[in-house]
């Protein structure tokens, strides 16, 4: 691998890993940098200079990167590093076609679910995507979005289902949450959270897809760097 990522090229501040799981640590602290968008799509990124900053040798992170490759977030660039995937329109239509079909009907079965299932532990983190939001804490953001919604799918008991959810929603960030710092629009959606707590511990079927409709639209667009679609509003 080569020494050095391009001069051009800025590479955020990671850190300092712990000495145990190195693999797992490395891939998603690299993942948290993708997802907010300060590893760019399309830039050349060296595994050496990564894992001077985690302080570990390159395996662990050379390890990491090939587990993102197979996810489909990077692209290995022999003898030199990877890049970071760039989203065609048609990858993204793609992911939110996916999303829609797995999400919403998971978020009306739970919320058709009586007894209720037992959202209440689940509102400190819906909270807590509030204050990122308006702290403009992007890389927090996305960790605590992510187990959020991960959080809430498990309700449903399929790991496998939860498994899914979850790479979709890492593909559909890879164009980032950069420029959205304290952005208005960005508050609203993580105001979401509890809504969809509230809707499901209400048993309200109709009301948790409206508001997973809108949520997922804010991935298409606002979440994903373009306009939403003017059909989908």
């Amino acid at each position: 691998m080569a020494t050095d990522t391009p001069s051009h090229v800025h590479v955020p501040q990671f850190d300092v890993l712990p000495r145990t799981k190195l693999r797992d640590a490395a891939a998603g602290q690299i993942k948290a940098q993708i997802i907010a968008g300060t590893l760019e799509p399309g830039e050349l990124y060296s595994i050496s200079t990564i894992s001077e900053q985690l302080r570990v040798s390159a395996t662990p992170v050379r390890e990491a990167v090939l587990d993102l490759a197979k996810d489909g977030l990077v692209e290995m660039v022999r003898n030199r590093g990877f890049r970071v995937r760039v989203l065609s329109d048609k990858d993204l239509d793609d992911i939110v076609e996916l999303r829609l079909v797995l999400e919403i009907p998971a978020m009306e079965r739970l919320a058709a679910m009586r007894p209720a299932p037992p959202v209440e532990p689940l509102r400190p983190m819906a909270r807590d995507l509030v204050r990122l939001a308006i702290e403009g804490d992007m890389v927090g953001f996305v960790a605590v979005d992510r187990q959020f919604h991960l959080a809430v799918t498990s309700l449903l008991g399929n790991e496998r289902y939860v498994s899914m959810v979850a790479l979709l929603r890492d593909q559909m960030r890879l164009l980032g949450l950069s420029g959205l710092e304290g952005d208005s629009e960005l508050v609203a959606s993580a105001r979401e959270h509890e809504q969809l707590l509230d809707l499901i511990a209400a048993g309200d079927v109709p009301g948790t897809r409206a508001l997973m409709t809108k949520h997922l639209q804010h991935a298409r667009g606002l979440w994903a760097g373009r306009p939403e679609d003017p059909a989908d509003a």
